[in-house]
This record gives structure tokens, C-alpha cells and sequence, in this order.
């Protein structure tokens, strides 16, 4: 009951962050353009870089930023008008466009199939995905190991209602992971590299051969249609800041570890199975992408049947 009260506490807390950032912005700055950001990825190097600040300066920006502690709920921010402009990995905006969010897909990063694993205790007697049947998987509901989920037990021949789900947020996960109170976590970088390093974790499988795990970037329908210049200019500091990151990814490793609160070797071998470039989005993006949708809405997870292009920049738009 204790656990049942702080997580509606944190629920709770949450959301008041949300509106509250809603409201303030609304009376403040009208030119502000307000990031949504993890603690991890091409966002948060961009953040500690300051590069992103004098280029929006210049058009008379300025910028916000706001650390989320996942996909959702930062996908959440933006659906109440908290933010402009995010990133998250491929099942949470399923989500939120099922709920009827205003999101707008404007670019992506290659796919990171390393990045996320079903890990299981070093010690565990499960060898295998199809072991995973009548077990506890802890997972962090519509995050993009949802879909790793859905897809690995698919392949291995086991139906998703053959396993019990537990849906906790990544630092509740690793406690009940460490205490056994469940029998697999699926998770993604940089928690995974953490949990393997600390615990001795092994790998059911990370997404190679099952998933692609791309990251998207997002804007606001409403952001992009009256700032589109603004939303190329974040593009392309981005990008700038990929290029420096794949170039040097012992740098951007001792730069983030103070910043997440884990060890530079760690973030080192999380960075290395991550993907580097942003890019437009593609039909063949837009394609994949439909692919989750629609096993999502086919196990009854979303509410109904969506179409991706719907919410995909549009060249030249």
C-alpha cells in the first residue's frame, strides 16, 4: 500500500509539473520554444553543448528545457501544451496518437536494435524467450520495449497474454529485478549497460533480427505549423551535435556520466550500440512505424487502428 500511495503521489506530482509548466509558459515569453528531454541521448548533448541557445537567440528565442523521466510521459507534456518539441524511442507516440495527441513526427534516428534487451538475473534459470511463459516480465508500459516484448515473444512462439506484464518505471524495475520479484526486465540504454554492469544481467535478447528500435523526434502539430524554421534550426544543432558524438564517443561519455550518475565505461558501451544521423522521415520509416500500430491495436493495447502518415512531416513542410 506504501508503494500503491508514492506512486500516485509521483503520478500526481507529474501532472501538476505539466500544467504548471503549461500555464507559466503561456504568461511568460511568447517567443520561447520549450524541449522535452531524457536523461540520456543526441537531446541532453545538446543541452550541456549551449550551442542550440545563441542560434534561437538570434530569431528571438529563447529556449526551455525539461527533463522527463521517460517516453510517455514526456509525449503527455506535449499533448497538454507543456512542451514544443521531444524525443522518444518507437511504441510511445503509438500511444499517444491513439489518445489523440497532437503530435507531429519530424525526423529519426537509424535503428538501434542493441540498444534494448530482456535481461534476466545472471543466476536465472531461464535460457531462452519461450521460457518466458506463465513468468513476470517487468517493462516500462508504452515504452519502446514494449514492442521488443510483443515481437520477441511472437517469434518465440508465445502469446502475449502467456506472460504477466508488470508495468514499472525504470528505477522501480531494476528493485523489483534485484530483489526477484520478477523473473525478466526489458530495458533499454543506458539502464541496460547499468544493470548488466552492477548486477551481472544476461541477455534473453536485445532486438537484433526481431526489432529496428528507432528514436523519433516530435514536435507540436500546432509548434511546427507556425514555427517550421525554428523546428529545422533544433534539426540541425542536433545534428551537429550527432556528428561530434559519433566522432568522439569517449568525450560524449565522460561529458553525460556525471550528468546520469553512472560510471564513463558504462555510458561508453551504451553509446556504442547506439545509432548515429537524423534524418527526414521516410516512407519506409512511415512503413515500419505502421507495422507497431498495428500490432499494438491487433493485441487490443491501443484503442483503435491509426495511420502514421497521418502525423509525418511532410517534405518541405
Amino acid at each position: 500500500m506504501r508503494r500503491i500511495i508514492q506512486r500516485l503521489i509521483a503520478a500526481i506530482m507529474l501532472s501538476i509539473g505539466i500544467v504548471a509548466a503549461a500555464v507559466g509558459t503561456s504568461y511568460g515569453q511568447d517567443k520561447v520554444v520549450r524541449i522535452g528531454y531524457q536523461k540520456y541521448g543526441k537531446l541532453v548533448l545538446l543541452k550541456s553543448k549551449g550551442a542550440l541557445e545563441p542560434k534561437l537567440a538570434a530569431d528571438g528565442y529563447k529556449v526551455v528545457w525539461t527533463e522527463f523521466p521517460s517516453g510517455p510521459p514526456l509525449l503527455e507534456a506535449l499533448n497538454v501544451g507543456a512542451i514544443d518539441f521531444g524525443n522518444t524511442g518507437e511504441a510511445p507516440p503509438i500511444f499517444a496518437q491513439a489518445a489523440g495527441a497532437p503530435i507531429q513526427y519530424v525526423a529519426y534516428e537509424p535503428p538501434a536494435p542493441k540498444g534494448e534487451a530482456i535481461l534476466v538475473p545472471k543466476d536465472s534459470p531461464l535460457k531462452s524467450v519461450a521460457d518466458l511463459k506463465g513468468k513476470k516480465v517487468a517493462l516500462n508500459k508504452g515504452s519502446n520495449v514494449h514492442y521488443l516484448l510483443v515481437k520477441a515473444l511472437e517469434k518465440a512462439g508465445v502469446k502475449y497474454s502467456e506472460i504477466e506484464p508488470v508495468f514499472l518505471a525504470p528505477a522501480d524495475a531494476r528493485a523489483a529485478f534485484e530483489r526477484g520479484a520478477v523473473d525478466a526486465w526489458m530495458i533499454w540504454d543506458p539502464f541496460q549497460a547499468a544493470a548488466e554492469a552492477a548486477t551481472g544481467a544476461r541477455t534473453l535478447t536485445d532486438g537484433t533480427g526481431i526489432v529496428a528500435n528507432y528514436q523519433f523526434y516530435f514536435s507540436s502539430k500546432k509548434f511546427l505549423a507556425a514555427n517550421p524554421e525554428i523546428v529545422d534550426v533544433v534539426l540541425a544543432e542536433l545534428r551537429a551535435v550527432d556528428d561530434w558524438a559519433k566522432g568522439d564517443i569517449h568525450a560524449v561519455a565522460e561529458q553525460l556520466a556525471p550528468a546520469i550518475g553512472l560510471s564513463v565505461p558504462v555510458v561508453e558501451v551504451a553509446l556504442k550500440r547506439q545509432s548515429y544521423g537524423i534524418k527526414p522521415i521516410t516512407d519506409a520509416v512511415i512503413a515500419d512505424q505502421q507495422q507497431v500500430a498495428d500490432a499494438f491495436f491487433a493485441l487490443n493495447l491501443i484503442p483503435k487502428s491509426i495511420r502514421i502518415s497521418d502525423v509525418a512531416r511532410k517534405p518541405g513542410s
